[in-house]
């Protein structure tokens, strides 16, 4: 399995508007195109409070980009982030990592 690492920084003020759209919409439409939601993080203790960090799953590279391009062009998609953004952007800074895991990780 591939894990994705994806840290997202939130635009000022905007956090909770990221999350609700993650919640209500994003990861419904991620299992939709065959990206397995694995985990959702904020931190609660050291580094940014503007940062939602996540770890989605595919299994193999071929797949994880005809995922991403199949939700990428999603109209149900475009129009969710549409409407999100109708006040400006949610995000000011988006990483994204393939986490390769050590021998002795509980996941693969």
């Amino acid at each position: 399995m591939i894990h994705e690492l994806r840290i997202y920084t939130a635009a000022p003020g905007r956090l909770p508007d990221l999350i609700a759209r993650f919640s209500d919409h994003t990861t419904g439409l991620f299992e939709k195109h065959g990206i397995t939601n694995i985990g959702y993080w904020t931190n609660s203790v050291g580094g940014r409070n503007d940062e939602l960090w996540y770890i989605v799953g595919f299994e193999s590279m071929a797949q994880r980009d005809a995922a991403w391009a199949a939700f990428a062009s999603d109209p149900e998609w475009q129009k969710v982030r549409a409407e999100s953004e109708v006040n400006g952007p949610l995000l000011s800074h988006l990483e994204n990592r393939i986490l390769k895991p050590t021998d002795f990780s509980a996941l693969r």
